[in-house]
């Protein structure tokens, strides 16, 4: 009898400090998941404080110029979610929620601005196929510091959250695509940290900013289905902030390059601060 396929994980840099940090800090605030994530790179990056001010999700909200809905809209959560409006600083507020929430050039300053330059918050915008996710991911793996993939996605192109481990081994040993609806519909941002390799196909670990969505906020997508998220075809725009140390920049960009990636920010639909 042959051996059982193996399958390959494999935790980028730095997502120990990042899932330690999503534990403590879930859920995130009402319409700041960019936000959130953003928080969780600086934490993964060993940065946590600044200026004996902590660096959470807030910090970085008002250094992105996120604004927020002036009324709770609870209708746009995960089932099972209640919101959390106990917002630690003053924030923006705008009484159109279609255009709340963080910008992707927003979260980028705000990046680079709260490491003081130790880190490098650099976008790619696509085109988002499984191949140029999984270049990207690899590219991420393979670097000598901390790293975080933020995914800026539309939710509805992702397996709904509860995937049973028999439906997620049918996938990595059989490619089998099938799996639950999808959990909601809104344009967000989520962490990648990890990847799951089988003969059938590539599964990525995403650290989601509410605690119903998986197993305490962690839970399982398909490379396809990821991509897909990604590209947002039906949605305004999508892509991917990778977050490194700036001595790594370089060697990101020139493999993003190689790898067809577009760099530069997108609008993702929300409005700045100011605008």
């Amino acid at each position: 009898m042959a051996p059982p396929a193996a399958l390959e994980t494999t935790l980028l840099p730095g997502a120990r400090g990042l899932l330690a940090c999503h534990a403590r800090e879930l859920p995130q605030r009402d319409e700041l998941c960019g936000a959130f994530c953003g928080a969780l790179a600086l934490a993964a990056a060993g940065l946590e404080r600044r200026g004996g001010e902590p660096l959470d999700q807030d910090a970085v909200a008002v250094a992105a110029g996120s604004v927020v809905s002036r009324h709770a809209n609870t209708g746009v959560l995960p089932r099972g979610e209640h919101g959390r409006r106990d917002y630690r600083l003053p924030l923006a507020l705008v009484d159109d929620p279609d255009i709340s929430g963080t910008t992707a050039g927003g979260l980028i300053d705000a990046l680079n601005e709260l490491s003081d330059g130790r880190l490098a918050a650099i976008a790619y915008g696509g085109p988002w196929s499984p191949e140029t996710l999984g270049g990207l991911f690899e590219l991420a793996a393979a670097l000598e510091h901390p790293v975080t993939l933020i995914a800026n996605l539309a939710t509805h192109h992702l397996w709904g959250s509860g995937a049973t481990l028999g439906g997620m081994l049918d996938y990595l040993f059989d490619g089998e695509l099938a799996g639950p609806a999808p959990d909601w519909k809104v344009g967000h941002f989520a962490c990648v940290v990890a990847r799951v390799r089988g003969p059938g196909g590539d599964l990525y670990a995403i650290a989601d900013t509410y605690p119903s969505l998986g197993g305490a906020g962690v839970h399982m997508q398909p490379r396809e289905h990821l991509a897909a998220a990604l590209e947002r075809p039906d949605m305004p725009a999508g892509g991917m902030i990778v977050v490194a140390a700036a001595e790594d920049a370089a060697g990101v960009r020139s493999g993003a390059g190689a790898l067809g990636l577009r760099e530069g920010a997108w609008d993702n639909g929300t409005r700045a601060r100011g605008r």
